[in-house]
C-alpha cells in the first residue's frame, strides 16, 4: 500500500509539473475566471504548502512550516518558481514516505486534522484525492485561459508501472 501511495502521489506531482509547463506565460497562472474562486498558481501553491506539510513535515519530520492563508493571498508567482516548489514537494514526498511501513498505515495520523484523528492510511488517500481534485481545476484553469485544449496526460497507466495488456488475435 505504501509503494503505491508514492507511485500515486508522485504520478499526480509530475502532471502537475507538466500543468505548470502548459501555461503560455507567467501572466496566466493568475488569470482569473469568473464564477472560479481560485486561478491555477493558487491552487499550485495550495498542493505545495498541504503535501510539504503534511507528508514532508508530519510524516517526514522535515522542517516546513505551513502558511495557509498565504497559500491564498500571495500572487504573481512566476511558472518557474511554482516549479522549483513542485520539485522540492516531490522530492519531500517521496522521502517522507520512505520511512513509513504497512503497519504504520494503520497508526493515527501524527496531527489531528480540522480536531479529528484518523489513520495515516486514510488521510493519506485523501491527500491523494485532493491532489488529484485540484489537479483537475488547474487543467480546466488553464484550458479556459489560455484557449488551449492541450492535454498535460495527467492519468497515464505508464505512470503507474504497469505493463499494459497485449491483445493478439
Amino acid at each position: 500500500m505504501t509503494s503505491d501511495l508514492v507511485v500515486l502521489l508522485i504520478r499526480e506531482l509530475d502532471a502537475l509539473r507538466r500543468e505548470v509547463d502548459l501555461y503560455p506565460t507567467d501572466a496566466s497562472v493568475w488569470n482569473a475566471i469568473p464564477g472560479a474562486p481560485n486561478v491555477g498558481g493558487t491552487l499550485v501553491l495550495h498542493l505545495v504548502g498541504n503535501l510539504r506539510y503534511f507528508i514532508g513535515s508530519a510524516i517526514g519530520r522535515g522542517g516546513y512550516v505551513r502558511d495557509r492563508e498565504a497559500e491564498f493571498a500571495v500572487r504573481d508567482v512566476t511558472r518557474a518558481e511554482l516549479l522549483t516548489l513542485i520539485v522540492e514537494t516531490r522530492r519531500e514526498v517521496e522521502a517522507g514516505l520512505s520511512h513509513l511501513s504497512e503497519s504504520m498505515l494503520e497508526a493515527p495520523f501524527p496531527v489531528a486534522v480540522g480536531g479529528r484523528s484518523m489513520s495515516t492510511r486514510l488521510f493519506l488517500l485523501h491527500l491523494l484525492s485532493h491532489l488529484a481534485y485540484h489537479l483537475g481545476q488547474i487543467d480546466y484553469h488553464r484550458r479556459v485561459v489560455t484557449g488551449d485544449a492541450a492535454s498535460a496526460n495527467a492519468l497515464p497507466l505508464s505512470g503507474l508501472g504497469v505493463a499494459a495488456p497485449s491483445f493478439t488475435a
